[in-house]
């Protein structure tokens, strides 16, 4: 059997553990820079908020319905999820972090009577040690465990935030009662595509014969229809996958029409990129680079473009990928334009111990001992004190962040004070 613990409005939550006189407000999460709204509590779902709402835009509705606006607080969401998982497998071994806010268990020694009790003791003991409310969903494979989750989310008086697939008659139930739309794995191409075929429910899509499937889809979705026919074929994966793709990118604080100031930025991302690849032990073999315009300016001169450049060798040095990724902003950089973002993105991954050697080309051999160097040191003495020379000394990147509550869990003067 396997379970999903899913935490419910996870961002929102986190606010209200350390402000509870807001547990009944509506409440709104913004991106980086305070960009739009990236999560809302069913208050302000209610309310008819919608998802991504520009911040901007939607300033007098936050006053008139008296949502209350956070800006994203990173540190703190990651401190209390690294909690909820380290509570989780006090209850199995066998733990799949999915995303900040949920995780999958494998639960192997268990009867089935004894499931209900188990994941109301889960949710019972992360709200105690936590402060923070959850969904249980348990069934006998992971796809059906997404079904039993999104039922004790939608009727919580009835299931008390559990629900258990422990019977056919369960799983038919529910997936006659799951829309197409809201399967795990089904996009939103995939729902169009099952519903011309007049696919409509969870239920449906298992009436479809496996050979018909895999011909007309792939074997992802066959492996999606047998794991809703309770016949587990997609397993706990690795808690620590390794990134196909890297990214980093970001708003500008103001916008820049020099080019050497595009320059500077961009070779702080890509040294970030670079930064990530080694921390996962990965070179990469390709390189994106994007560069964007303000696209809230009405005039003609509105641009977005990219480049892709193809290494000559694989690599993870923040000197190789940084110098392609400027020598890109000379190719795409045009005058007269406000630029606002730009990004570059490494992919092409592959292990750094195991990659394909070229006979004309090859990484400078310094580069690798100064890399170490160069990570070393920052981990010892705070991330970026080293810079490369093209990075400018003294700029360090900030999001702008009106809302920002404190790091009530990791920074020590910010602890709350108990009178």
């Amino acid at each position: 059997m396997f379970a999903l613990v899913d935490c419910n409005n996870f961002y929102a939550s986190c606010e209200r553990v350390f402000q509870p006189q807001f547990r009944n407000t509506p409440i709104a999460i913004l991106s980086n820079n305070d960009g739009c709204v990236i999560a809302r509590s069913d208050e302000a779902k209610k309310l008819g908020l919608p998802m991504g709402a520009p911040t901007f835009k939607y300033k007098q509705f936050f006053k008139e319905n008296n949502i209350q606006v956070f800006s994203s607080n990173y540190p703190l969401y990651g401190d209390m999820s690294s909690r909820v998982m380290s509570i989780l497998k006090q209850f199995s071994p066998d733990v799949e972090v999915y995303s900040i806010d949920e995780a999958f268990l494998q639960l192997n020694t268990l009867e089935n009577d004894n499931l209900n009790m188990l994941g109301h003791e889960m949710r019972n003991r992360i709200l105690q040690w936590t402060g923070l409310p959850t969904c249980v969903g348990i069934a006998p494979s992971k796809a059906l465990s997404k079904v039993a989750n999104k039922i004790a989310r939608k009727f919580p008086k009835e299931t008390g935030g559990t629900f258990v697939i422990d019977s056919d008659e369960k799983r038919i139930k529910a997936l006659k009662w799951t829309k197409i739309k809201d399967v795990w794995g089904i996009g939103r191409q995939l729902q169009k595509r099952l519903t011309q075929q007049n696919i409509q429910t969870a239920y449906d899509f298992i009436q479809l014969s496996d050979a018909w499937v895999k011909n007309n889809f792939s074997i992802t979705e066959l492996n999606l229809k047998n794991d809703l026919e309770g016949i587990v074929t997609l397993a706990l994966e690795d808690d620590h996958p390794i990134k196909k793709s890297i990214a980093t990118t970001r708003s500008f604080e103001n916008t820049y029409t020099d080019i050497n100031d595009i320059k500077e930025r961009v070779a702080t991302f890509a040294n970030s990129c670079a930064e990530k690849l080694r921390k996962q032990n990965s070179n990469c073999n390709m390189l994106l680079v994007l560069l964007q315009g303000n696209r809230f300016e009405k005039n003609p001169k509105t641009y977005k473009n990219s480049i892709t450049i193809v290494l000559p060798h694989s690599t993870n040095s923040s000197l190789t990928i940084v110098k392609h990724a400027t020598k890109a902003i000379e190719k795409l950089y045009k005058k007269g334009i406000k630029y606002k973002r730009a990004g570059v993105i490494v992919t092409g991954l592959v292990p750094t111990d195991n990659h394909q050697l070229d006979m004309f080309s090859s990484e400078n051999q310094k580069h690798k001992p100064l890399m170490k160097a160069i990570d070393d040191l920052n981990k010892k003495y705070g991330d970026h004190k080293l810079k490369l020379g093209n990075q400018d000394l003294e700029k360090t990147w900030k999001m702008r962040q009106e809302h920002l509550s404190k790091q009530y869990t990791t920074q020590f003067n910010e602890i709350l004070i108990i009178k």
